[in-house]
């Protein structure tokens, strides 16, 4: 073969070549194509889980929004609009709304502040001290936690269903008796993310601190606890939040109905009426429930971030 020939087949190959490498390139390059393999199946996903958790959500808000108060005549799209559930939650006789909510209140507030407090005291203890027996206390904190609370609801009942016996007014269904139960579970998660915080804060600044005079009461009260706003806020949070919902100790220690949390109160609607005709108020209760909750949390925004990453630094 001639040496013209043979530049013309190359010419050729080398054509044919960067047609098809253009035609690859040119199908590679559809933007759809691209974003859907690499970025459209998560969104599907996303859209996916953030339906699964609205649907419940809108459905509930569509009860409480419908005049007739009923789950058989509501449906995803809304016929009917007004506010009769939530004037009935007020005006109601057999809904003593307003007297839940203040019991709800009365309760978990002192509770958080005194699980905040001790909590916040173990945690400096851990962080700052070292003493025999530390690491298997740290432990068993972190194994009781491995429990629910519902195992010792046998063991609470009993033990303050002796101490009505006596001191009636922290007995059983007292306000006082929950506050103490909620109390004694305060050493738990938030001591160890506490713990976690203090130790991301320099010992320095306690050193220092020893030098000028100050006591461990000065330095705790006065350089940790500031420091430490995050923290205290998110523990805060949790343990707020806690309380509010909870259901299964609240029913235990609290059966006279004026003296139920919001939790409780909410479920004697449907379970002792009919169903059929507070399912409505139940849902307007819950939505005026979660208004308190949300707005802690927006208050209290900027600090979870930083709170949570913070305390899970150091163990």
């Amino acid at each position: 073969m001639t040496a013209p020939a043979v530049q013309r087949e190359d010419a050729v190959d080398r054509g044919n070549a960067a047609t098809r490498g253009g035609a690859v390139k040119r199908k590679g390059r559809n933007p759809f194509v691209k974003w859907a393999g690499e970025f459209g199946w998560r969104h599907l996903i996303a859209v996916a889980v953030l339906a699964f958790g609205l649907v419940p959500i809108v459905y509930v808000i569509l009860v409480a929004f419908n005049p007739n108060g009923t789950l058989s005549s509501t449906s995803l799209l809304p016929t009917s609009f007004g506010f009769g559930n939530f004037q009935k939650l007020f005006t109601d006789p057999n809904v003593p709304f307003g007297r839940w909510f203040l019991n709800s209140l009365v309760i978990a507030v002192p509770a958080a502040f005194v699980s905040i407090f001790i909590s916040s005291l173990a945690a400096y203890a851990f962080s700052r001290f070292r003493f025999k027996g530390r690491r298997p206390m740290l432990l068993f904190l972190l194994l009781i936690q491995m429990f629910p609370a519902f195992l010792a609801v046998v063991a609470l009942y009993l033990i303050f269903g002796n101490i009505g016996e006596f001191y009636p007014v922290a007995g059983l269904n007292t306000k006082l008796g929950l506050m103490l139960v909620y109390m004694g579970g305060a050493l738990g998660v938030s001591t160890w993310l506490m713990k976690g915080f203090f130790d991301t804060i320099p010992k320095e600044l306690d050193e220092a601190a020893t030098i000028d005079g100050a006591t461990h009461a000065q330095i705790f009260f006065g350089m940790i606890l500031p420091l430490a706003a995050p923290i205290i806020a998110i523990s805060g949070i949790l343990a707020f939040v806690g309380t509010m919902n909870d259901f299964i100790l609240a029913s235990l220690f609290l059966t006279d109905r004026p003296e139920m949390t919001l939790a409780v109160g909410l479920k004697t609607l449907t379970a002792d009426n009919s169903p059929a005709s507070y399912f409505g108020i139940f849902a307007a209760g819950t939505l005026l429930t979660s208004i308190l909750t949300v707005a802690v949390f927006m208050s209290l925004q900027r600090y979870i971030v930083s709170g949570l990453t913070g305390g899970a630094v150091k163990g």
